[in-house]
């Protein structure tokens, strides 16, 4: 078992990380992000192209921690667009189609990067990995992606819009990264920024309590869909002090009361669920971040 903190020591601790991190560190994944969008503008294969360059996680979301802040940029291609189910038969999906299949994309952004930074690590599965250069950048996860249409008559304008990513492995990954963004932001509003407070603190305790050896390290994303899920109201009674220990009463009511209340679950896209058979982590995982995050930060038991 962790360490256990004096209600003084969480209190100088729950101040400290109510922040996202400073001006300084700010600017430097800023950099990162202009770097990425100059290697692509300048890389011929792409002139002309409708690809979108732009930052997604908790960068752009805010919910980024002071010394645990890479910076996650996607280089996504929006034509051809890609979809599934009946609307791939109708509106016909092009995974491997036309002149921009998967692979080649794939291999014009590893050319984009390397012709910009040199060093660029290849071998993971989804992202391109840019080491970080001490002083000046953070190191980057670059990912080669097609815009994603789910078609819905019940979302606005009858689709969504997200991204979707072809590992080495042949696997297909959907994201939303620009939902995330905007229900935070709606979620943040809502909760007087009590919300992107209670992830950050979240998120702090988990990096110690991996550090420590209590837990195994668990991504950062994580602790974001764990606390989107805590309603609005339970963030807005009392100090910072009770919004964080409310949110994670909540959390952990959720994850083991009755009626599957952890398969309602949603990520802050509001679109996949935090549980299922997918994702790198398990209901366990939640239930021992919460236990081990209430002991550290001594709330009791």
């Amino acid at each position: 078992m962790a360490r256990q903190l004096t209600v003084t020591q969480r209190l100088a601790l729950i101040s400290r990380w109510k922040n996202p991190p400073g001006p300084s560190e700010q600017r430097r994944l800023e950099r990162a992000e202009r770097m990425i969008k100059t290697a692509v503008d300048r890389h011929g294969p792409f002139w002309g192209l409708d690809i979108t360059v732009a930052a997604k996680g908790s960068y752009p979301n805010k919910t980024n921690v002071r010394g645990d802040s890479d910076v996650d940029i996607m280089v996504k291609l929006n034509d051809p667009v890609h979809t599934d189910g009946v609307a791939s038969w109708w509106f016909g999906e092009q995974a491997d189609a036309g002149t921009w299949p998967r692979t080649r994309l794939r291999n014009e952004v590893y050319a984009a990067l390397t012709n910009h930074f040199g060093s660029v690590d290849p071998d993971h599965n989804i992202a391109f990995y840019v080491p970080e250069v001490v002083g000046s950048r953070p190191s980057i996860d670059v990912v080669p992606c097609f815009k994603w249409v789910k078609h819905d008559f019940s979302a606005p304008g009858g689709q969504y819009v997200g991204s979707a990513v072809y590992g080495r492995n042949g696997q297909r990954i959907i994201n939303w990264p620009e939902r995330q963004l905007a229900n935070g932001r709606t979620k943040n509003t809502d909760t007087n920024l009590r919300y992107k407070f209670v992830v950050r603190v979240l998120k702090n305790v988990e990096n110690d309590l991996a550090a420590e050896g209590v837990i195994k390290a668990l991504p950062s994303y994580f602790s974001e869909c764990l606390i989107y899920n805590v309603p609005n109201p339970v963030f807005l009674a009392g100090d910072f002090d009770d919004a964080v220990r409310a949110s994670l009463e909540e959390v952990y009511q959720q994850l083991t009361g009755t009626w599957f209340g952890s398969q309602r679950m949603m990520e802050p896209n509001g679109i996949k669920k935090v549980f299922s058979e997918d994702q790198k982590w398990t209901e366990k995982d939640a239930r021992e971040l919460i236990e081990r995050a209430w002991h550290y930060l001594g709330y009791g038991g």
